[in-house]
């Protein structure tokens, strides 16, 4: 009867979910997810303008039609001319990196981005 209470107890010790720290965007699932799988849509396509790694993100200045927009993701290889799909993430306005040093007016902070064959 301990160990089916001790193997409750963990299993509900370990789905508790960990607060990320204040002012910080929410990392979701999608970052632990194998190479190459994919669970949801990705409606959102640009092409890639610049990058920055500054781990554990990557910075991306991307262009859809006249827009410019930067995101930043987890890290991920990129290049210049890239096209890409991306979740709708959540956007911060005033987000300085102290990694970069850097203040973006505003960022799309999302789960996911994958590289594709599409053209823009």
């Amino acid at each position: 009867m301990k160990s089916i209470l001790a193997l409750l107890a963990l299993a509900a010790f370990s789905s508790a979910a960990v607060a990320a720290p204040a002012g910080h965007p929410a990392v979701g699932n999608d970052m632990m997810m194998p190479k190459g799988a994919t669970s949801a849509p990705l409606p959102q396509k640009g092409k890639v303008l610049s990058s920055i790694e500054a781990s554990p993100y990557t910075y991306i200045e991307v262009s859809q039609g006249k827009k410019t927009m930067w995101l930043a993701a987890s890290s991920v290889a990129l290049k210049k001319g890239n096209v890409i799909r991306f979740d709708d993430g959540m956007v911060m306005s005033n987000f300085h990196s102290k990694t970069l040093n850097r203040t973006f007016p505003s960022i799309l902070f999302v789960n996911r981005v994958a590289v594709t064959n599409e053209k823009e």
